[in-house]
């Protein structure tokens, strides 16, 4: 699914009007249906007071025809209508003359002593600004938005949360509880740096002509599992073993050998056919003991990787988790990197050793996939001033490499030398110990069985998601650890499959 620039979204509106034939009020009216649809589904409470805050623009346009269906449906509804200029657009004034001949109270707020009491409201619908905003909001909206975020009220934001820039960093906005955005999701929602006002995000349809989003041009691009339907291989009937690929997992030292299980059991429930994993010799008990499935290679050294010798030519491997950072073990793996041409996915002490050898980079091969969490991405790129500066940064150093970068978080980032994927699934369940080191092995074991390295990237982001958006009713986030993610990946392949294909 595309993720589209603020100008883009106006075209696909324009396009939408002129393709569809209907006029800006009716795109609006299909907006704020959608809209209403899900809050009566979410909220069917009608003895809920609820404050509708309005911009004079078409977003405030949006917030009075909501409240027009809100009320009409036996809602109990105030409108508020924060009058920041005289300059109302036409289809917002439109329906600012319905709502009053509907019979809902309408306030105009000119001056900070007229914005209400939130003691009377139980719920705040936000829809003074939309993505159109960049500027910092100030005057009687910044007075306004503040006021909401001090009521301590569900705020539900239309679209966007008022004052969110869509292209730099904000610095006041609505702090919503929950955003409601239409159909094109906007990159600003998943960025760390804007989660304080976006709250839990949901993305409505509303009618917009798919003529129009197709020929809209992006490098943006949201990742859902719909998406993996086109990318999953089918099993074929006489696949074997032989045929599924043989990945090898590199590293382990002494106290850190359960990363490596980790990895080679993501990998084999991955789909890969076989895997090998390079430890030391104290991981050998341990692996062995662990994971049956696995085939072991020694290091000559007991307790860390010293040199890295293999005797078969793998289809993948899978670089750094528990590896250390010896001088012993950094020689090793820039030994290991002049003579590897295959690309790698480097995680964990690997990524560290690079950032303080960066000229070692050039010794990645091309495609490569590089999985840093923020920390260990500021290590590689440099500090960032914020979200924007740093998807900059990244996009330059993917495209000076050739590299994928998988930038582990909320709203993982995957991106390379052309585009940037935005993953849309997981949850807090998924920020505990050995997460990182599964999702390695799943990169490590599709790419095993001959998908791309972006291919596998992102199967194994949005399937490793999944694992804990299928498990949120049984496990409870704050139970969730690694081993769940591994046992439930099947669970994800039967939701893809049985959904999908």
């Amino acid at each position: 699914m595309k993720i589209l620039s603020v100008a883009q979204i106006k075209e696909v509106d324009s396009k939408t009007i002129e393709y569809d034939k209907i006029s800006s009020l009716q795109l609006m009216e299909q907006a704020a249906s959608a809209f209403f649809e899900w809050f009566e589904k979410h909220y069917p409470d009608r003895f809920k007071q609820i404050f509708i805050f309005c911009g004079i623009g078409n977003n405030g346009g949006d917030g009075l025809v909501t409240a027009r269906l809100l009320h009409k449906s036996g809602y109990r509804v105030e409108v508020f209508i924060v009058e920041s200029s005289e300059k109302y657009s036409e289809d917002c004034t439109y329906n600012l003359l319905k709502a009053k001949a509907a019979d809902i109270a309408v306030s105009i707020i000119r001056k900070s002593e007229e914005t209400p009491d939130f003691k009377n409201s139980d719920i705040v619908i936000d829809a003074i600004f939309g993505t159109g905003i960049n500027r910092t909001v100030d005057g009687i909206s910044r007075y306004v938005i503040e006021a909401i975020n001090k009521s301590g009220k569900t705020v539900i934001s239309i679209d966007v949360p008022s004052g969110l820039k869509m292209d730099s960093k904000t610095e006041v906005a609505v702090t919503a509880t929950e955003t409601v955005t239409f159909q094109i999701p906007k990159l600003s929602l998943f960025l760390p740096q804007n989660s304080i006002f976006v709250g839990n995000i949901h993305r409505i349809t509303i009618g917009l002509n798919q003529k129009a989003i197709e020929e809209s041009t992006t490098s943006l691009f949201y990742l859902q599992k719909e998406d993996l339907t086109s990318i999953l291989k089918p099993l074929h009937k006489f696949t074997h073993k032989g045929t599924q690929g043989h990945g090898l997992i590199i590293g382990g030292s002494l106290g850190k050998i359960g990363s490596v299980c980790l990895a080679s059991r993501a990998a084999l429930k991955s789909g890969c056919g076989l895997i090998t994993a390079f430890v030391p010799k104290c991981g050998t008990q341990i692996l062995q003991s662990a994971l049956q499935e696995a085939m072991i290679i020694e290091d000559r050294n007991d307790n860390l990787i010293s040199d890295i010798q293999i005797d078969f030519k793998p289809d993948a491997i899978g670089l750094g988790i528990g590896l250390g950072q010896s001088g012993i073990t950094r020689e090793a793996l820039y030994r290991f990197l002049q003579k590897n041409n295959q690309p790698l996915v480097v995680d964990a002490d690997a990524l560290n050793i690079l950032s303080e050898n960066q000229d070692w980079l050039a010794l990645l091969p091309q495609k490569s996939v590089l999985t840093p969490h923020p920390k260990e991405l500021s290590r590689l790129i440099g500090d960032w001033l914020e979200d924007y500066d740093k998807i900059n940064k990244s996009v330059l150093f993917a495209k000076k490499y050739n590299i994928i970068l998988l930038i582990k978080g909320a709203y993982s980032l995957i991106i390379d030398s052309e585009n940037i994927f935005v993953n849309s699934s997981g949850t807090p369940a998924l920020a505990t110990a050995g997460s990182g080191d599964v999702l390695t092995g799943m990169i490590t074991g599709f790419m095993a069985q001959g998908y791309g390295s972006l291919e596998a990237a992102k199967l194994a982001v949005c399937i490793h998601g999944l694992t804990a958006d299928l498990t949120a009713d049984r496990i409870h986030p704050r139970s969730f650890i690694a081993s769940d993610i591994i046992e439930n990946i099947g669970n994800a392949f039967f939701e893809i499959e049985r959904r999908f294909c």
